[in-house]
């Protein structure tokens, strides 16, 4: 991928996306294979807001059944396999373990009624060729077990656990990557550091956007037949250009909190109730307390989610150290053993979500459980369309249903959607372990299994067009292949092909070296020597890059907005 935000002026566009999270992305990559020519423009670097807070999980739905919204079930299972089908290098089964309380809604029977269900409503949730990504049915085990994967959890009315399987991504930066990359590859032109300044209109039609480069200060237009506004928690912000014309109320948000800690459980994730009641008032079966989910990843315990209500700028966004701590108290008195400090903490997602009020006993917010398309045309605006989505996995299949209504809005009838089985950049995966162990034993002498796991992980089968630089950075320096010199590869490779200008870009978003705690400093330098030398940054700069990334890491609340 080649910036060139020049490039954005020279056509008119079918369509043009603003925001480039997973909804902007899965939209540009579902509309490019419908045979739409797409443009996609993000003010900061692709995937850098809320998509970078999540719990790193794929969700089956599970918890939509105390609601009995099968309908929404169903949606997260078929999009559970469909992710695993098209990026199975990066979504991987995940095993989940609830302990068992009473014989009331935490109690063994109601549980084990839920998972029977589950495996029923889920039945399909194998058609997959790769048996590395299959399903087991969910299984009830005994207070004893329970007690021995959980040692120390509270066992007051302990009876046992419920263990049933979701799936996890181990790089959710890079999955959304993914998504911008196959668009691109497939045509789109696309462009980070792009921000939106005005819309453009010919009478009441909108008919495109004024824009800014970020990192030039240039102005220019892009037009397009239809514009698609994905911008998330900046949806306010983006519809106040249209000069108060648009006919929907704003949207209300809620702060989310996740946390990166040192490892508590290796085997399974788990989910536990808080000591701090909580309602669903949409819930036919209320448990009474928030859920808390734990779950290792990457050699670490991913852990949340807390909520409170945000009424400021998205740009304002802070997690403050009593959002930290607060949610750790949380954790530490539902799971005692765990034990957490401050300084157990490597890393602070926070991210902002579509809420529809705010409950008027406990104060926190109510999270908006479906996603919405706006059509504007139906209020007299048309050539605009918002996408407000609610989680991170059903991405895909509500960037399905907006370019269904893009077409519906042209007129047309929308041709097939094929974006469920077909591959992402990396994909290219039959049988994952197959695959990985392939790589392993053809790997440069001198990479050990690690380093290939970690590249087959985060690039599939692209690893080696990471491999090209590797020998190409051997050949100008005559060092040995190593973990080191892969890391510069990787650092080209994020230059050269994934469109990254900051060295947070490489960091936080290219690599997996930032996302679950920031290295080191001579780790960090490198990677900015080996950045500067690429791009031709002077030494200050070099240290300017080297200070703003660092910024993360000095006592302050590590957060990836």
């Amino acid at each position: 991928m080649n910036r060139n935000p020049v490039e954005l002026t020279k056509n008119t566009y079918d369509l043009l996306i603003i925001g480039a999270g997973i909804y902007g992305a899965c939209v540009a990559w579902e509309a490019i294979l419908r045979g739409l020519s797409v443009a996609l423009v993000e003010k900061a670097d692709f995937g850098s807001a809320t998509s970078a807070n999540s719990l790193k999980t794929i969700h089956g739905g599970l918890r939509y059944l105390q609601h009995a919204d099968l309908q929404r079930m169903r949606e997260s299972i078929h999009e559970r396999k469909a992710l695993m089908r098209i990026a199975p290098h990066l979504i991987h089964p995940m095993p989940v373990l609830v302990p068992t309380y009473g014989h009331g809604m935490k109690g063994k029977e109601v549980l084990c009624l839920a998972l029977k269900l589950n495996d029923l409503i889920s039945s399909d949730r194998n058609q997959i060729d790769d048996p590395q990504k299959h399903i087991p049915n969910g299984r009830i085990i005994s207070k004893q077990e329970c007690e021995q994967l959980l040692p120390g959890i509270p066992n007051e009315g302990l009876t046992g656990g419920a263990v049933f399987y979701d799936a996890q991504v181990y790089n959710s930066e890079r999955l959304t990557l993914s998504f911008i990359r196959s668009a691109e590859q497939a045509g789109a032109d696309v462009a980070n550091y792009v921000e939106v300044t005005g819309f453009l209109r010919d009478g009441d039609r909108i008919t495109g956007i004024e824009a800014q480069d970020v990192l030039s200060g240039d102005r220019f237009d892009i037009r397009a037949k239809t514009v698609v506004n994905t911008s998330g928690p900046w949806m306010n912000q983006m519809l106040g250009w249209l000069n108060g014309l648009s006919p929907h109320p704003k949207v209300p948000l809620a702060k989310a909190v996740n946390l990166v800690t040192r490892p508590l459980f290796q085997s399974y994730a788990v989910g536990i109730s808080s000591a701090n009641g909580y309602r669903d008032l949409d819930a036919m079966l209320n448990k009474g307390s928030r859920f808390l989910f734990i779950a290792p990843w990457r050699g670490k315990s991913m852990i949340g989610t807390s909520y409170s209500v945000w009424d400021k700028d998205p740009e304002e966004l802070q997690v403050t150290e009593d959002d930290i701590q607060d949610l750790l108290d949380q954790i530490n008195q539902a799971y005692p053993p765990a034990n957490l400090t401050r300084e157990d903490v490597d890393f602070v997602h926070g991210g902002l979500l579509p809420r529809t009020g705010v409950d008027q006993q406990t104060g926190e917010p109510l999270l908006a459980k479906h996603h919405q398309i706006r059509d504007y045309s139906q209020e007299g605006l048309p050539g605009l369309l918002s996408v407000l989505g609610v989680k991170y996995t059903t991405a895909r299949d509500v960037a399905q249903k907006a370019v269904d209504q893009v077409f519906k809005s042209w007129g047309q009838k929308p041709p097939k959607s094929t974006s469920a089985v077909t591959p992402l950049y990396g994909g290219t995966i039959e049988r994952f372990e197959e695959f990985l162990q392939n790589a392993i034993a053809k790997s440069p002498d001198g990479l050990n299994e690690e380093v290939m796991r970690r590249l087959v992980y985060n690039y599939g089968s692209a690893y080696p067009e990471v491999l090209k630089y590797l020998d190409e950075n051997l050949k100008e320096s005559n060092e040995p292949i190593n973990d080191l010199a892969v890391l510069k590869a990787e650092v080209i490779y994020a230059v050269r092909e994934e469109m990254a200008q900051k060295l947070s870009d490489v960091v936080l978003r290219r690599t997996e070296l930032g996302t679950a705690g920031l290295p080191g400093n001579e780790v960090l330098k490198i990677c900015a020597e080996t950045m500067g030398a690429e791009v031709g940054w002077s030494s200050a700069k070099v240290e300017q890059e080297l200070q703003e990334v660092s910024n993360f890491n000095q006592n302050k609340p590590l957060v990836a907005v």
